[in-house]
């Protein structure tokens, strides 16, 4: 599953313009599931994935989602909305929504450039990983090593889901330290839609976007997460 923000301008909680440029690639983690899904046909798979795509844009608008808005989920959850720039979130809450509902896959795996606090924590070389499978996160990880789109732990500890916890609905899309453990409380908030799925989320807003080529990427989008993908499932 791959969150898809066409253009992210923050909407009404609006990002300052320097770099907002660079949010043409806040669909990557969208793109990296339809690249695998492109590519799959030639690993000849002896079982079904299914890619999704959670799509949208974020632009502000005299109808544009506002802060302090509350809404609900396609699971019927409610969601107080404190910062419109947190919206990736609330599409990937629908689509795993979905999923869980509709799908029922063995493991879900969604990819996303959620945080800004992912690239704080972790700098351009490595995404961070959480989620409620280890044996599933290990998996990646050892994939990330073989094709070099590293992946690094961090925990989802039940102090972090109470972070998103909300006064006036289930959840809120912000936690109430703002700020703090944002990478973490992001996917704790995703963690709410999953039900009892075998989860891993995958934060590539650390390494979806590059200023300098490697030898293992090119400069500006990376295509990150899709040899990543290709590998596990060869696996």
């Amino acid at each position: 599953m791959g969150k898809g923000i066409t253009f992210d301008s923050g909407g009404i909680s609006i990002k300052p313009s320097k770099n907002m440029d660079e949010m043409v690639g806040d669909k990557a983690g969208a793109c990296a599931v339809l690249s695998v899904m492109l590519a799959l046909p030639g690993l000849k798979p002896n079982y079904r994935v299914f890619g999704v795509l959670a799509l949208s844009e974020n632009m502000p608008s005299g109808s544009a989602q506002k802060p302090g808005d509350i809404v609900r989920a396609s699971n019927g959850k409610s969601i107080e909305v404190l910062n419109t720039d947190a919206e990736g979130r609330l599409v990937l809450a629908d689509a795993m929504a979905y999923v869980s509902r509709e799908l029922k896959p063995d493991y879900v795996i969604d990819i996303a450039t959620l945080t800004g606090g992912c690239t704080v924590a972790l700098g351009r070389y490595a995404s961070a990983i959480l989620g409620n499978d280890q044996k599933l996160i290990d998996a990646l990880i050892a994939s990330g090593e073989n094709v070099f789109e590293r992946l690094w732990q961090l925990p989802l500890w039940d102090e972090y889901k109470d972070m998103v916890k909300s006064e006036f609905a289930d959840v809120r899309n912000i936690s109430i330290y703002n700020g703090e453990a944002s990478t973490i409380t992001g996917g704790a908030f995703i963690s709410n839609f999953v039900g009892d799925l075998k989860w891993a989320h995958i934060d590539i807003a650390s390494t979806s976007w590059s200023r300098e080529s490697k030898f293992y990427t090119s400069s500006r989008a990376t295509g990150v997460g899709t040899r990543l993908l290709l590998d596990f499932l060869k696996r």
